[in-house]
C-alpha cells in the first residue's frame, strides 16, 4: 500500500513510519519540522527512515495546514490510505499559544478530510487524545462516555477533529477512524513530555517538578503496544453497514481507545526512573497546573473486541528500556 504518514518526523509517526516500510509498505511522510522542541531530534528520525526505506519512503517538509502547499506536493503520487498523527502537540503549551492549536489541529485536519475526500482514499486513520475525557471522574475512560467538558483547548480541537471526521463520514462516506492516545512513551519520545523531561533532569542531578503534590496517575502505554494498535486499525476500516461501532457512530467512523489498560502512580514511575538512572531524584512538589487531569485510565473493550489489540509492555520493563535509549542516544 501507498500510505500518508503526516506528522512523520514526530514520536508516534516516526515509529509507525518504520513498521510500515519494515513490512513492504511505501511512506509518504509530511512534517513541517517546527521547533515546539528539539528539531535536530525529527531530523534524525527521518535520517532513519530514509536509511530503513530507502526509496520506497519520500519526505516532504511542508505545513498541512497550507492546503496549497500539501496540494502541490502530492500531485500525481498515488495514495491508498492515511495516517493523519501530524498536531500541534502538548496541553500545556496550549495556554500559551493557542492559535498555533487552531491553525494545526483545526485547519489543518479539515485540509486532510479533504484530501481523503477527494482522493477517494480507503481509509483515514488519525489522532485524537484521552486528553478528551477532560475532568470526567468515572474510571476508566471508555469511548462511550460524554466528552464535551475539555479542560484545555488541546482537547478541546481534538474533539473537534473527532466530531469533523463524524460529518465527513456521513456526509461522503468517508471510512475513518479516531485514535484517543493514552501516554505514550519509549525511545524516540518527545522532550516536552515527562518521562524524557524526569530522565535529563535526574541524570543531570536537576530537580524535577513534581504536579499535585505526587498525586497523579497516568495510563503509561509504551510505543510499540501503539503502534500494533494503530496498524490494526489501519488494516480494519470501519464499514458502510449502518451498524454501530465504537464511539457510537452508525457511519463508516470508529472511535477507540489505545492504552495500557492501567492506570500507574506518578510516584512509582519516578521509582523506576531512579532505579534506571542509578541515581536519587530531587523533587519539588508544585500543585496541578491548569488544564492538567488528575488521574487517566483507558478502557480498551472495544479495539480489544474488534480488532484483538491486548498491550504487552509494562512499565517495569518500559521505563528502563527508554532510560537505556536516552544514554545511548545522548551518550551519557
Amino acid at each position: 500500500m501507498q500510505i500518508l504518514v503526516t506528522g512523520a518526523a514526530g514520536f508516534i509517526g516516526h515509529a509507525l513510519s518504520r513498521v510500515l516500510l519494515a513490512r513492504g509498505d511505501i511512506v509518504i511522510g509530511v512534517d513541517n519540522l517546527n521547533d515546539y522542541y528539539q528539531v535536530s531530534l525529527k531530523r534524525d528520525r527521518v535520517a532513519t527512515l530514509a536509511e530503513a526505506g530507502g526509496n520506497r519512503f519520500t519526505f516532504h517538509q511542508l505545513d498541512f495546514s497550507d492546503m496549497a502547499a500539501l496540494e502541490a506536493a502530492l500531485e500525481g503520487t498515488q495514495i491508498d490510505r492515511i495516517v493523519h498523527l501530524g498536531a500541534q502537540a502538548g496541553v500545556r503549551y496550549s495556554l500559551e499559544n493557542p492559535h498555533a492549536y487552531v491553525q494545526s489541529n483545526l485547519a489543518g485536519h479539515v485540509n486532510l478530510l479533504e484530501l481523503a475526500r477527494h482522493r477517494q482514499v480507503e481509509h483515514m486513520v488519525y489522532a485524537s487524545s484521552s486528553s478528551v475525557y477532560g475532568g470526567n471522574a468515572k474510571l476508566p475512560f471508555a469511548v462511550e462516555d460524554r466528552v464535551d467538558h475539555p479542560v484545555s483547548l488541546y482537547a478541546a480541537t481534538k474533539r473537534a477533529d473527532e466530531l469533523m471526521s463524524e460529518t465527513y463520514a456521513h456526509l461522503f462516506r468517508l471510512p475513518l477512524t479516531g485514535l484517543r492516545f493514552f501516554t505514550v512513551y519509549g525511545p524516540w519520545g518527545r522532550p516536552d513530555m515527562m518521562l524524557w523531561n524526569f530522565t535529563r533532569r535526574i541524570l543531570a542531578g536537576e530537580p524535577i517538578p513534581v504536579f499535585n503534590h505526587g498525586d497523579m496517575q497516568r495510563d503509561f502505554t509504551h510505543i510499540d503496544d501503539i503502534i500494533a494498535g494503530v496498524v490494526a486499525c489501519l488494516d480494519s476500516p470501519p464499514a458502510d453497514d449502518g451498524a454501530e461501532k465504537a464511539g457510537g457512530s452508525v457511519k463508516p467512523h470508529a472511535l477507540y481507545n489505545i492504552g495500557n489498560n492501567r492506570s500507574e502512580p506518578l510516584m512509582k514511575v519516578i521509582g523506576l526512573l531512579e532505579e534506571a538512572c542509578g541515581r536519587k531524584a530531587e523533587m519539588q512538589m508544585l500543585p496541578m497546573q491548569p488544564g492538567d487531569v488528575h488521574k487517566t485510565y483507558a478502557d480498551i473493550t472495544a479495539i480489544s473486541r474488534d480488532l484483538g489489540y491486548a498491550p504487552t509492555t509494562a512499565i517495569e520493563e518500559g521505563v528502563p528500556s527508554f532510560v537505556r535509549w536516552y544514554r545511548e542516544y545522548h551518550g551519557v
